[in-house]
């Protein structure tokens, strides 16, 4: 008897494996892709800012699917189309490209390559000018920096003593503008007359002229700098802290990254980071095609925001920022997850946006239309008496006209009477 029950315990265990290796086999048949390459942007995949974040998340993505990766590392802009042209060449099923600058080379490779998938970070997805659709076979990585930037701007407004906040800024392209205007916009939000300075500058990979911005803003009184702009921003906020200066960096938590965990020098400075998950939207893309493809939004863009964890800020680590900031700073990101705050920048072109009308703008709107609307109604009075008088008068026109036809034709009769009367005597 007991025999017989360890035999169908053994059928239904055998039974029971027999029904999940199938499943794990359709799984890993469903997935689009078995290898990764990723190329960066100008910069290394150790460069503490977005190059890195992205190879984090492509790195993550290929050790937990099984994925064969390996990356590129862009040293000029020319190399844009050779690098991506090399991912191809050695068979990759899947390309991450890094940065809005190789946009075009990775649209020109999706297009000639259908049977390979594009992920571009930092790259917006659509139609062209003349309406064309996009490659079914490329998505474009969006962030609402603009959010990051606000929550930037609306601490450094809280920490500034000066009243005057900088920021040290990359190449001028979407990304970066939505940065510095999110930023102003968001030290705005506090205090509306804070003093912001800011620059461009024409490389993200030049670290000693990003702190040559910021050594000029100090001695213009900032005292709280944003670098936002690959090594070149870092390279600013490092300079800044290293005098002493409060610091925000961007992208990943630049504590961790370009200030090595605390070890650096002023990295009791860096107040916090704009945090920008490149990481994790790398992740959910392969993911995507990992799992199929049908969450792989191919010719658009997968849109990361603080609505979905794609944007926050960092902790505030060895600073001095206290309590009753981090609890106002919690209080606008949850306005920015629920769209009560609203950052005033183009969500794509990264422009500010018309400033909505003040109060007193209001009131003037509403005094302009109640005058209107007394206006439209002494006016429609005015219509109804000429309207009325109008009628009248034809009411009287009508009513009079057959005597006034009677005297003229009396008129007519005396006259010529008269004209016969006057006949005869002569």
């Amino acid at each position: 008897m007991k025999s017989k029950r360890s035999l169908v315990m053994l059928l239904m265990l055998a039974i029971a494996i027999f029904s999940v290796v199938p499943a794990l086999t359709v799984s890993a048949q469903d997935s689009l892709i078995e290898s990764l390459c990723l190329v960066t942007d100008k910069g290394k995949v150790n460069d503490g800012t977005f190059n890195q974040f992205a190879h984090d998340g492509a790195s993550k993505a290929a050790d937990e699917f099984g994925l064969n990766y390996d990356y590129i590392e862009t040293v000029a802009e020319t190399d844009y189309a050779k690098n991506i042209d090399t991912c191809v060449s050695e068979g990759y099923q899947a390309i991450v490209t890094v940065g809005f600058l190789i946009a075009d080379a990775t649209k020109a490779a999706a297009i000639a390559n259908p049977d390979i998938y594009f992920i571009g970070v930092d790259q917006f997805v659509g139609p062209d000018a003349d309406g064309n659709a996009a490659p079914s076979n490329y998505v474009g990585l969006q962030f609402r920096e603009d959010q990051g930037g606000f929550l930037a701007g609306a601490l450094a407004a809280q920490m500034t003593k000066s009243g005057i906040i900088a920021g040290v800024y990359g190449i001028d392209i979407p990304p970066v503008r939505k940065f510095r205007n999110g930023f102003e916009n968001g030290a705005k939000f506090i205090n509306p007359d804070i003093t912001i300075l800011g620059t461009y500058n024409d490389s993200f990979i030049e670290p000693d002229t990003g702190g040559a911005n910021a050594k000029q803003f100090i001695g213009e009184g900032a005292d709280v700098i944003l670098g936002a702009g690959g090594p070149t921003g870092t390279g600013g906020i490092l300079t800044a802290a290293a005098d002493g200066v409060y610091v925000i960096g961007v992208d990943q938590d630049e504590y961790n990254t370009s200030f090595g965990g605390g070890t650096s020098p002023g990295a009791d400075k860096i107040i916090t980071s704009a945090m920008k998950r490149v990481d994790q939207a790398v992740y959910l893309a392969v993911e995507a095609l990992v799992e199929g493809g049908a969450d792989f939004p191919g010719g658009t863009n997968l849109i990361l925001s603080a609505e979905n964890a794609g944007i926050g800020y960092a902790p505030k680590h060895d600073s001095d920022v206290s309590d009753e900031i981090t609890a106002k700073m919690d209080e606008i990101l949850i306005g920015l997850k629920n769209n009560w705050v609203a950052t005033g920048v183009d969500t794509v072109t990264g422009d500010l946006l018309p400033p909505p009308p003040t109060v007193a703008e209001l009131q003037a709107a509403l005094d302009t239309a109640e005058t209107l609307k007394t206006q439209l109604t002494d006016a429609q009075t005015q219509l109804a008496d000429a309207q009325l008088a109008a009628e009248t008068a034809q009411a009287a026109s009508n009513n009079t006209t057959p005597t006034v036809l009677a005297i003229l034709a009396a008129g007519v009769l005396l006259g010529a009477g008269a004209f016969l009367g006057l006949r005869r005597r002569k």
